[in-house]
């Protein structure tokens, strides 16, 4: 069975290059864009809450990782027949061709840790096992309580480690959910044509 253990993780940082965001009352998100055959969303990424996550989704998109990679998930109610705990994500990730390789797999920071939920337009790394997770990422469609920390979409109870939200563009992620698809691939895929960090929010 195709779980959510298609979406894999990365590891502790300090000599790996990821630090550590700031945190206190002035923090800010970071705003980045998504650029899609389909459309674009920006996201916020949440660097305070979900440090080591966010930071590792960050040094994908800086190094353009992203850019020619795909949205090649669908997960809903009418393709998963033999889970009994159901979801609704869009999954993509890097560019297969990109000269550089995947960076580690990180720790998993758990919804318990961070008090990010899986609700509506959460982001999220996919991943197997805790501390598995490395550069594919979903999007929820809906509120998906499943995937947080206690939840057994994963049958280990450990939950994925939400990271930001959808903020602008959610039509074009729920128009990528709804795309053609066998099984729960998207046929075709959907490419991500960009992803890089914008100037505001």
């Amino acid at each position: 069975m195709k779980t959510l253990a298609v979406l894999l993780p990365l590891l502790a940082f300090g000599a790996a290059g990821i630090g550590l965001a700031h945190s206190g009352p002035d923090f800010d998100p970071v705003r980045v864009v998504v650029e899609t055959s389909m459309g674009s969303f920006e996201l916020d990424i949440d660097v305070d809450r979900a440090p080591v996550t966010a930071n590792n989704f960050l040094r994908y998109v800086d190094g353009g990782l992203y850019d020619g990679g795909t949205f090649f998930r669908t997960v809903h109610g009418a393709n998963q027949p033999t889970d009994s705990i159901r979801i609704a994500v869009v999954q993509g990730g890097r560019s297969p061709a990109a000269a550089v390789e995947s960076f580690p797999p990180i720790p998993l920071e758990r919804t318990s840790e961070t008090g990010i939920l899986h609700t509506d337009g959460a982001v999220s790394m996919a991943r197997g096992g805790p501390d598995t997770a490395t550069h594919s990422f979903f999007i929820c469609i809906g509120d998906q309580p499943s995937l947080d920390y206690g939840g057994m979409r994963n049958p280990d109870g450990q939950g994925f480690a939400a990271f930001g939200t959808v903020v602008e563009g959610m039509e074009v992620v729920r128009a990528i959910h709804r795309a053609p698809y066998e099984a729960q691939q998207l046929t075709p895929a959907v490419e991500i044509v960009r992803v890089y960090r914008s100037s505001s929010p």
